[in-house]
C-alpha cells in the first residue's frame, strides 16, 4: 500500500499564502490567507463569495510561518502531541516543518522530524512533522483523519465588499440631490456666491486685523502708563 495524503492536506502544505491574488490584483487586502479545502487552493478574502459553500480555513502568520487554529484542524485530523501556541487568545498549530539551527541544550522533548526543542509532553512541532512521522512509521494516515462536512470562517473574519460595489456606493454617496453640475449653468450665477464669500472672508480678515491693532494700541498705552518717571541725576558738587 502506497503512501497517501488527502488532497486538502497536500494543499495546506504546498500552497503559497500571503501573496497577492491574481484574480484581484487591483483590490485592497488581496493577500491569500484562506485555504479552500474543497478546491485545494489558496484564495483571498475577495474570493470568499465564490467559495461560500465550501470548507474554508483561515491561515495566519506567526514568526514568519503559516499557522492554523487548532480548533479548525481538530475537525479534520488528530492533532494530539503537536505543540500549540497562543495568538490573540486562540491556540494555533504550525503547518510546516521549522528546522532548528541551534543545537538543543536543556530538558524537554525533541521533535520527531526536525529536531526542534519542544515542551513536554509534545513530540511534534508542526502538523507536517506529525504527518511525516505517521507515514514513516505506520504508512497509513486514515485512522487519524476525521470526517468534516462543513467548515466556515470565524464570524469576526473581515470579508471586503466587491470593488465594483464599493465604487458604485462611493459615486452615489458623493452626489447630492438638487445640485447642478458645474458648467451647465451660467457662469455669472456661479461667480456671485464666490465673490460674496471672498468679500465676507476679506471683511472678516480686516476686522480681525483691526481688532488686533486696537488691542495692541491699548497694550502699548498701558505699558506707557506703567513706565517709571525720568530718573533725576544727583547734583554736581
Amino acid at each position: 500500500m502506497g503512501i497517501w495524503k488527502p488532497a486538502w492536506l497536500e494543499a495546506l502544505e504546498t500552497q503559497k499564502f500571503f501573496v497577492a491574488c491574481s484574480f484581484h490584483e487591483n483590490a485592497k487586502k488581496n493577500e491569500k490567507n484562506i485555504c479552500c479545502l474543497d478546491c485545494c487552493t489558496s484564495i483571498c478574502p475577495h474570493c470568499v463569495p465564490s467559495h461560500r459553500f465550501h470548507r474554508l480555513v483561515q491561515v495566519r502568520r506567526y514568526v514568519y510561518h503559516d499557522v492554523v487554529r487548532l480548533e479548525d484542524l481538530e475537525k479534520l485530523i488528530d492533532c494530539s502531541n503537536v505543540q500549540s501556541y497562543t495568538i490573540n487568545s486562540s491556540k494555533v498549530v504550525f503547518l510546516k516543518k521549522r528546522p532548528q539551527s541551534r543545537q538543543f541544550k536543556g530538558s524537554g522533548n525533541i521533535c520527531t522530524s526536525c529536531d526542534r526543542s519542544l515542551q513536554e509532553p509534545y513530540i511534534h512541532c508542526s502538523l507536517g512533522c506529525k504527518v511525516d512521522y505517521i507515514l514513516r512509521q505506520k504508512k497509513d494516515l486514515s485512522p487519524y483523519l476525521r470526517t468534516c462536512e462543513a467548515l466556515q470562517l470565524s464570524p469576526d473574519f473581515f470579508i471586503p465588499h466587491d470593488a465594483d460595489d464599493e465604487a458604485n456606493e462611493t459615486t452615489q454617496s458623493t452626489v447630492v440631490e438638487g445640485e447642478e453640475p458645474i458648467g451647465s449653468s451660467d457662469s455669472e450665477n456661479l461667480s456671485v456666491p464666490c465673490t460674496e464669500f471672498v468679500r465676507k472672508k476679506r471683511s472678516g480678515l480686516s476686522a480681525c486685523s483691526r481688532s488686533v491693532s486696537r488691542v495692541s494700541d491699548e497694550d502699548m498705552a498701558a505699558n506707557m502708563s506703567r513706565r517709571k518717571g525720568i530718573p533725576h541725576r544727583s547734583p554736581l558738587c
